[in-house]
């Protein structure tokens, strides 16, 4: 069973991001983004449970708990890699959670704030850097991924889970995505495990 740690779930409807829902199939140019649907498993980015001052691995411990946003590290102030041009970095959701090493971190959907077309989202966990500020400890889904990201959650026993929705070809319009998948990432060494499971398609 699935049980989701507090208040930890953020849905997209919530935060109304643009760009999103509009009928055609343009994209703005020059950034094109390719349909990627990785294989089952891949060990995505590095651990929250390292350290961010010195990279050393801390073993895991605790139980995830939810956190105030006010003690997580805050998306609006991390520098997140995504390549927007003159567009600014949009934040689609955010769960502010104590995972299972005890640090507080932010599980964050973004994508780049284009007036037309669907762009896609990237998932990273923040954590506290150097004076407190937050920065990105894991990149656990690429924008190239082509993927848009309409929840996500901390699971009890520490895993994130979402669900994302994209294209098969270029020619399937950005309103009506033919590809719908539940996501979870689970702790695996250093890094994350990505694991995808085909989920029916919701009409949009």
């Amino acid at each position: 069973m699935e049980t989701a740690v507090g208040t930890t779930t953020a849905t997209a409807g919530q935060h109304g991001p643009r760009g999103r829902s509009g009928p055609g199939r343009a994209r703005t140019a020059p950034w094109h983004w390719a349909v990627a649907l990785a294989g089952c498993g891949a060990v995505v980015g590095a651990a929250l449970a390292a350290s961010p001052a010195t990279g050393t691995p801390v073993p895991a411990h605790g139980t995830p708990q939810a956190l105030a946003g006010t003690a997580a590290p805050d998306p609006t102030r991390a520098q997140l890699p995504l390549d927007c041009g003159p567009f600014p970095v949009k934040t689609a959701l955010s769960v502010p959670a104590r995972l299972g090493d005890g640090r507080p971190g932010t599980v964050v959907a973004a994508h780049c704030a284009t007036e037309t077309g669907t762009p896609p989202d990237a998932v990273f966990l923040l954590g506290f850097g150097p004076g407190e500020r937050p920065e990105v400890v894991a990149t656990l889904l690429a924008e190239r991924e082509n993927l848009t990201v309409s929840r996500i959650a901390v699971r009890s026993d520490g895993a994130i889970t979402g669900h994302a929705q994209g294209y098969s070809s270029e020619d399937v319009p950005r309103f009506r995505p033919d590809i719908s998948l539940d996501l979870t990432w689970t702790r695996k060494g250093g890094g994350w495990d990505l694991s995808r499971t085909a989920a029916p398609v919701s009409a949009v």
